[in-house]
């Protein structure tokens, strides 16, 4: 008969086996098996989460894979996709433009070394929104980065003030409805003045 001891044990209790059995005993003790922690995961870093950019601009947005194997990107598929107010739009996929007539955004990294980071040309109000660098592992694994928020600032053409386009819809806002409120608290007094000036050649 043959009896397996763990080595971690026999060292902890330091025991000594013994069987009333005719038969011959042997005692095996079987290698300790340590179980290593899980290795590092690739990820994707979007470093800065948010960029600006005013129109007509060229932008870059930064896009890292890291990996404990290897950081290439060479045999992996990289997309770039936009998320706004119309929804998600895929711009570009392995360096390929995906929309049509979109020649603006191209990647301008050495995907060798891992930087897949996105250039976009000559920036329009339309490109604002946030923007994701994906990749694909070679298994169907996808890594994302946490995205890149676009702001796109406006030159307005009669005193040349650079705003946001949030900014400047914000004031036109507050403008409108401060005029709604000055009109609404200034009619009674308008219609006082109006019967004073009506009733004044009368009492004359």
């Amino acid at each position: 008969m043959v009896v397996f001891i763990c080595a971690e044990d026999a060292a902890k209790e330091n025991a000594t086996i013994t069987l009333n059995s005719p038969a011959t005993a042997h005692t095996a003790v079987l290698p300790l098996v340590v179980t290593t922690p899980e290795p590092w995961h690739p990820f994707v870093a979007q470093i800065p989460a948010k960029e600006k950019a005013k129109e007509g601009e060229t932008v870059a947005l930064n896009c890292q894979f890291h990996s404990p194997w290897d950081p290439s990107l060479s045999k992996l598929t990289v997309k770039w996709y936009k998320v706004d107010e119309k929804g998600q739009r895929d711009l570009l996929e392995n360096n390929v433009t995906v929309l049509t007539n979109y020649s603006r955004a191209f990647i301008h990294g050495n995907l060798s070394q891992g930087d897949a980071s996105l250039t976009i040309l000559n920036v329009t109000a339309s490109d604002h929104g946030i923007y994701f660098c994906q990749v694909t592992l070679s298994s169907g694994k996808v890594v994302m980065g946490s995205g890149t928020k676009l702001r796109i600032r406006r030159a307005l053409g009669l005193f040349g003030i650079e705003e946001s386009i949030g900014t400047i819809i914000g004031v036109v806002a507050a403008g409108i409805g401060g005029l709604v409120v000055l009109i609404i608290v200034l009619t009674p007094r308008l219609r006082k003045c109006l019967l004073c000036i009506k009733q004044a050649p009368h009492q004359a």
